[in-house]
């Protein structure tokens, strides 16, 4: 986990480079829709936005987009809500687990991004988005047959961000507290540095954001 060889460019909160084991789980394909969040929550991403200031953009709407305007805490309330709905025990993942599933697992054949070595195959970005979001499995998988880990909007993770440990980790959590999430992937809006499956990005827990959803990960099925 962190900045390997392969992932040029490097930040400095990508390092040290550590070893991390991760026990069995399940993570979505796609980052949750408009559609998916409406069904559960009853807002659309109009509402979302508004939320935070009227007179701000849109950055693609439709059922099959990514939802966005989404904060960590709004979140945690969709999945208490679809878990009793469902009976499942659905979460976000770690900062590990998002890791090791966007780098395609025991399948990984150590790209730079999420699939690929070129940002273009993997990646909503900067570059070729036209500056809005695009519906969720428009771009290649990776090697997991995962969607937009890399690109489309930055996806919340459940730890506390923090400085990496240099031993080796079994199932890390994150700093055991702290003031702002992680997130992961990279957005419509970054270049692509902030698309490679080692990037590292943060919110406070009540930001709402025009380029940051979530994705959904369980422990079993």
């Amino acid at each position: 986990m962190g900045c390997s060889q392969e992932q040029v460019d490097c930040d400095v909160d990508e390092a040290p480079l550590h070893k991390v084991t991760v026990s069995g789980f399940y993570i979505a394909k796609h980052e949750v829709t408009q559609a998916q969040w409406q069904q559960i929550m009853g807002t659309t991403v109009s509402q979302q936005k508004d939320k935070v200031k009227a007179s701000l953009p849109l950055s693609g709407e439709g059922d099959n987009y990514p939802m966005y305007y989404i904060n960590w805490e709004e979140a945690q309330e969709f999945i208490t809500r679809l878990n009793a709905l469902t009976g499942k025990q659905y979460r976000l993942p770690t900062e590990a687990e998002w890791e090791y599933a966007a780098r395609g697992g025991d399948q990984s054949k150590g790209y730079i991004f999420s699939g690929s070595n070129f940002v273009e195959s993997a990646a909503w970005f900067k570059d070729n988005s036209g500056n809005i979001t695009h519906p969720v499995g428009t771009k290649e998988p990776n090697e997991l047959g995962i969607y937009d880990m890399s690109g489309n909007v930055w996806e919340w993770c459940y730890d506390w961000y923090g400085a990496y440990p240099a031993p080796a980790q079994h199932d890390p959590v994150g700093a055991s507290s702290g003031s702002r999430r992680v997130n992961r992937g990279g957005g419509w809006n970054y270049n692509s540095h902030f698309c490679r499956a080692a990037d590292r990005d943060f919110n406070v827990p009540s930001d709402r954001r025009g380029n940051l959803g979530f994705r959904l990960a369980c422990s079993s099925k």
